[in-house]
């Protein structure tokens, strides 16, 4: 079968204006008057837009059109994003379903069969509608997806562009499943609606991409903050945490004799094994300093300070363990390998707001960062890849070694340092 829309396929196909008259639903309720958009315009504005979460919308929208009388059996409304990992999301409801889904499609998509030729792929790619009767199919010139709508019992397939302020095209679905499907007054009505649909959401897509540049470039924690309005300079709060501070080993020599490609290859796979180590275990990434890396457990209500001590042990037990399988790919591959060491301290430190009038940056700051650093940097004279304060070790259950007191910059007094017995 050929999955590929012909051009003169896509045209617009709509059946006989003597389809005058609808069936309401899956009920197959004749309608004695004709529905009307203004009902469900007058909701999208009124308390429809108020609606956070974009999955709640798109299933009340569904059910105030099934109200009002329109044929329909599903909606889908799709919009590209920018994130580092996903490429577009949708939100889908049927009548038949009790909630709204969300499906999210990685890069790359538009060169899977599933889309190229697809209905959605003619509206993003020419902003104009596609619409096809699936009573009469085409297995020369036909998408496969009309096909598996027609094996659950669809009928018609209207695709219509959603155009948002930018000029970006996003599309919105819709699918019926009575017998004779849209009528030309249904699919007029329905291209109607969709131009106040789209500034509605517009806003549902902004906020998701914004969402996720604020959770990519400075992390969820953070990102948070400032969509809840913590962007005035001074900004911030104390709080008490597992602190976690680690960084390349030979660093430099590296920088002198990779490529940059390579260099930039090699630093990404130390961030991501580390930081899969560290999300799993409740930490997050504040901040990439060059090869280093600055991370916190905090302690919250439901988080005590001996399970953020804990977790911040396991995850650089588990962030070496990443690195050692890691490691012995890249040797076979004749490539360098990557060592690491970690600082781990426990103490209150200040998050918040510094910087520039017009130029901000959250962090953490204060002597139980520079402490943290300070281990870690003893890690590369103590021959242990894993170094951690007397506070630290006192609090976690894990069996420890004490190396001595040790001299560390900044710090006025030596302080006792300790390692994991299961590294020494």
């Amino acid at each position: 079968m050929v999955a590929r829309l012909q051009r003169d396929q896509i045209a617009f196909r709509s059946v006989t204006s003597s389809d005058k008259w609808c069936q309401a639903h899956e009920e197959n309720l004749v309608r004695t008057k004709e529905w009307n958009t203004e009902q469900v315009i007058g909701w999208m504005f009124r308390s429809g837009r108020l609606i956070s979460d974009p999955k709640k919308f798109v299933e009340n929208l569904g059910r105030q059109l099934i109200e009002c009388g329109a044929p329909l059996w599903r909606i889908r409304l799709s919009c590209r994003t920018i994130h580092p990992q996903i490429a577009a999301w949708s939100v889908i409801w049927a009548s038949d379903m009790d909630h709204a889904t969300e499906r999210q499609v990685g890069h790359g998509y538009k060169d899977n069969d599933a889309y190229m030729g697809s209905p959605m792929a003619h509206v993003i790619d020419t902003g104009t509608a596609f619409r096809r009767r699936l009573t009469d199919l085409d297995e020369e010139h036909d998408h496969q997806l009309m096909f598996e709508l027609q094996s659950e019992g669809a009928t018609d397939y209207l695709a219509l562009p959603l155009i948002f302020s930018d000029g970006t095209t996003s599309s919105m679905i819709f699918v019926a499943n009575r017998e004779k499907g849209f009528c030309d007054s249904d699919v007029s009505k329905l291209t109607e609606l969709v131009e106040f649909v789209a500034p509605v959401f517009e806003v549902f897509a902004t906020r998701r991409i914004a969402g996720a540049l604020l959770d990519t470039y400075v992390g969820r924690r953070t990102g948070e903050r400032v969509l809840s309005g913590q962007i005035k300079r001074g900004d911030g709060e104390i709080i008490r945490a597992a602190i976690w501070f680690s960084d390349l080993r030979d660093f430099t020599p590296l920088t002198e004799t990779l490529k940059p490609q390579e260099l930039i290859a090699l630093l990404n796979s130390y961030f991501e094994a580390v930081t899969a180590a560290v999300t799993a275990r409740g930490g997050e990434v504040l901040r990439f300093i060059g090869d280093a890396m600055l991370i916190v457990f905090p302690v919250s209500e439901s988080i005590s300070l001996e399970d953020a001590c804990g977790a911040a042990v396991d995850a650089a037990t588990d962030a070496f363990d990443n690195l050692a399988t890691l490691n012995f790919r890249r040797a076979r591959s004749k490539l360098p390998t990557i060592s690491f060491g970690v600082g781990l301290h426990v103490g209150e430190v200040i998050y918040g707001n510094v910087g520039a009038p017009d130029r901000l940056d959250f962090t953490v700051m204060g002597p139980a960062v520079n402490r943290t650093a300070r281990l870690e940097s003893l890690t590369k004279e103590a021959g242990y890849p894993l170094l951690m304060s007397d506070d630290f070790a006192e609090t976690i259950d894990q069996d420890t070694v004490s190396l001595g007191f040790h001299a560390l910059k900044g710090v006025a007094e030596p302080q006792e340092v300790f390692a994991l017995d299961s590294m020494s």
